[in-house]
């Protein structure tokens, strides 16, 4: 999924999700999984966007956006979630993990390149379904100016898949997300 919006450029704060257990939604609901994944897909996008981010991929259930400012991809993950929590999925559970990383990379081909991109797929690969992490990057920036009752959790240090040094990460919470 590209995009003909203009991509931010510089220091960029990514967010990438993930449906968890989307393999086992998808056996249980065979062709009717591409209805689910469309309004999944539509809510995140209506959320990002309002909070000013681009989506600029995705991969399979996995979607893949950029902001120009870390308090707008803050704000956008936590409207996505709230938008997924309270929609009805016809008793299936949905659940989203997200990752929000600030840093640098470049734009080749209408996507990005670059260890930041990297990174915030490992940090969202860390998530569980419902959750936020946020870089110790990002939530340094966020922490100016969070969405009205969010506070940022530290959660410590974490290994993530091929990094070489530990990452900082904190959750984002709110009241109205899926906590476990």
């Amino acid at each position: 999924m590209t995009t003909a919006v203009c991509l931010p450029t510089g220091t960029v704060t990514f967010v990438f999700t993930d449906i968890e257990g989307s393999t086992r939604i998808v056996q249980r609901l065979g062709d009717a999984y591409a209805d689910l994944l469309d309004l999944h897909n539509d809510l995140i996008a209506g959320a990002f966007s309002a909070a000013g981010g681009v989506l600029f991929g995705s991969q399979g259930d996995a979607l893949f956006a950029a902001f120009a400012d870390p308090v707008g991809a803050v704000t956008g993950g936590l409207g996505a979630q709230r938008a997924l929590r309270s929609q009805r999925w016809d008793g299936q559970e949905v659940r989203v993990r997200m990752g929000i990383h600030t840093g640098h990379a470049v734009v080749r081909g209408g996507t990005y390149i670059g260890l930041a991109v990297h990174r915030v797929a490992r940090i969202c690969a860390a998530a569980q379904g419902g959750q936020i992490l946020v870089s110790a990057t990002t939530a340094s920036d966020a922490a100016r100016a969070l969405p009205d009752r969010s506070v940022l959790v530290d959660v410590g240090l974490r290994r993530l898949k091929d990094l070489s040094e530990p990452d900082h990460l904190f959750e984002l919470w709110h009241p109205e997300l899926l906590h476990s």
